[in-house]
């Protein structure tokens, strides 16, 4: 949606009122004349300026807890474009009708703020020292969790700034600014000693050789405030606006008091329980309304601390980073025995046997385990061969959103030893927890496109692509699992052919593959398509009701299945472009991947 916007004509970006009005002054006389900006004070937040009256009125179109948009005390609506297409129908509180959009003149182009600059350089900084990740790790992490990271950078960005000091007394704020310089509207911003654990700020300002200390509060809703001044999501829109006009100040902030290179600057907002390494349990805790900022904070070991208050991201649960991430931790393709202790229970259970929780003994820590073990009391070689071809498979790849192989022990039985995603099965999940929200569901969809991506490049073949083969590591966090049918393509060839027709999962197959047993990542992507369904319907059954060869002869025909009730268009629309019957016509990964990014990130904004 954000990309959207951008793209507008009528969208001058980061401009202020007064920009707004002079702007629109140009576009000469009539009512209803009107171009939308950034807001400076809401984050993904826009402002609506209109002419009326030779007079200027400004509205902000404010996001709301449910991602819809709406100007304050209005009709809510999914984008700001469609307030506006609303707003020129109905006044509805505004002044009068939006009429006539002012275009920006030619040349001209939105308007960038000044933390926009840095934004893209904080992520990758905070991601790759919080999470102490890089390479593909780092980028696959920026992509599927960039709504909540741009979030949280912007909350957070303040630490960054030269102008912020920290927690710094009184007295020391004033001998900072009354040291070389001594500027009109110098300025500093401290974090004020609080006896509860409410955190508050201060802007200290030079003016005529004092120093006048302003308090910032932050309200139950997270906004930040000088005392009956203007509210701000973020400090640094604090500092731009004040920057540009005195509004209840002495005067504008003009010159920047750095911070001192000596000095390191703690981290601010943060419960003092929160300094410890996340647990998988943790990490479950629903969100609240707390700001992403209050929760997250480096640590020492560069793993984040729990997330007390607000949504873990993947990268906060033990299983984001390869267990071998480690160079001290030798990989090896076999488990002894004696370092697999196995728990009562079973996670799960098939035709192989078994899976069961356990705990492997690493060199220098414990991880929690998936262990599927297999019985085959008759010692049916053919049934090892295919755990075998699994593990096989499994060894090759590494990717966050794929579950990933630790090692063979073979012992009493022969075992695989796996990453463990202890919520289950996607489907089971989305039956027993009809309240997840579509973008959550909608992130889960497009962690596992991120996997089939990876997949794609690499020439693997998964051929069992469906919601009850995605595990989930929490509500936020999916993994692609069971790879007892992918097969590893050669270089030169991009499908495989089946020798004959086996127990095959044929409902969430393409037609290439029943009719002439090829099987590509095209084929995936048609049982992507089915996986999507599935995830969108809350974990129903797709075709319910109908038999394997009614499926067929549906397909041929040329009907799909309908949309699941309340499922978005646009992912009712890709459903049906993963859908299309000839394989060559079919988008790839790299093509659904980006449309279902986007389309999470719009929902996110």
């Amino acid at each position: 949606m954000a990309d959207r916007v951008h793209v507008l004509p009528y969208f001058f970006g980061n401009i202020t009122r007064e920009e707004a009005e002079e702007y629109l002054r140009q576009g000469g006389s009539g009512d209803g004349l009107y171009l939308l900006r950034q807001s400076r004070s809401f984050l993904g937040g826009y402002a609506l300026s209109v002419a009326y009256g030779r007079q200027f009125y400004h509205y902000t179109i404010e996001r709301d807890m449910n991602d819809t948009y709406a100007i304050a005390g209005g009709k809510s609506h999914r984008t700001p474009i469609d307030v506006i297409d609303y707003h020129s129908q109905e006044s509805d509180g505004l002044v009068c009708l939006l009429k006539r959009p002012f275009n920006r003149p030619r040349g001209t182009e939105p308007k960038v703020g000044p933390f926009e600059d840095l934004r893209e350089q904080l992520i990758r900084q905070y991601v790759k020292q919080t999470w102490n990740l890089q390479g593909s790790a780092l980028e696959q992490a920026i992509i599927s969790q960039r709504p909540k990271l741009e979030k949280l950078i912007a909350t957070t960005a303040h630490e960054k700034m030269p102008w912020f000091h920290g927690k710094i007394d009184r007295e020391d704020s004033e001998q900072r600014l009354l040291r070389s310089s001594r500027v009109n509207g110098k300025f500093l911003i401290r974090q004020r000693e609080n006896n509860g654990r409410n955190v508050s700020f201060a802007l200290c300002l030079l003016h005529n050789n004092q120093v006048m200390h302003y308090r910032i509060d932050k309200d139950r809703a997270g906004k930040l405030s000088i005392p009956d001044g203007k509210k701000f999501d973020t400090l640094w829109q604090l500092v731009e606006h004040y920057s540009y006009k005195p509004d209840g100040l002495l005067r504008v902030l003009t010159e920047t008091c750095p911070r001192p290179s000596h000095d390191s600057v703690p981290q601010v907002g943060f419960s003092p329980e929160s300094n410890h390494t996340p647990s998988p349990n943790l990490a479950k805790k629903r969100c609240t309304n707390t700001p992403l900022s209050s929760s997250l904070s480096p640590t020492g070991s560069g793993r984040t601390p729990a997330l007390l208050a607000c949504e873990a991201m993947p990268m906060d649960t033990q299983v984001y980073e390869s267990p071998y991430a480690d160079p001290e931790e030798l990989r090896s393709t076999t488990v002894k025995r004696s370092d697999l202790t196995l728990e009562d229970g079973e996670l799960g259970s098939g035709n192989f046997g078994t899976v069961l929780r356990g705990v492997y003994q690493m060199k220098k820590t414990q991880k929690i385990v998936a262990v599927k073990i297999l019985k085959n009391d008759d010692n049916n070689t053919a049934v090892k061969d295919e755990m075998l071809r699994e593990a096989s498979v499994m060894q090759q790849l590494d990717n966050p959103y794929i579950v990933r192989m630790i090692g063979i022990c073979e012992a009493e039985n022969l075992m695989l030893v796996m990453e463990l995603a202890e919520l289950g099965p996607l489907h089971k999940f989305l039956q027993k927890n009809k309240h997840i929200s579509m973008k959550n569901i909608t992130e889960l969809v497009h962690q596992v496109s991120m996997g089939m991506k990876y997949l794609e490049e690499h020439n693997f073949v998964h051929r069992d692509l469906a919601a009850r083969n995605v595990l989930l590591v929490t509500q936020h966090y999916a993994k692609i699992s069971d790879f007892g049918l992918s097969k590893a393509l050669a270089e030169e060839e991009n499908y495989y052919k089946a020798k004959g027709h086996g127990k095959w999962p044929l409902k969430w197959y393409a037609p290439e593959c029943m009719n002439y047993l090829k099987f590509s990542s095209k084929s995936d992507v048609w049982s992507f398509g089915v996986l999507m369904w599935e995830a969108f319907s809350y974990g129903q059954k797709p075709y319910k009701g109908m038999k394997g060869n009614e499926v067929i002869q549906m397909i041929e025909s040329g009907e799909r299945m309908s949309a699941p009730a309340d499922c978005p268009a646009e992912m009712y629309n890709l459903m049906r472009k993963c859908w299309t019957y000839k394989p060559d016509e079919r988008p790839g990964f790299s093509v659904v991947e980006p449309r279902l990014r986007h389309y999470y990130y719009d929902i996110s904004q």
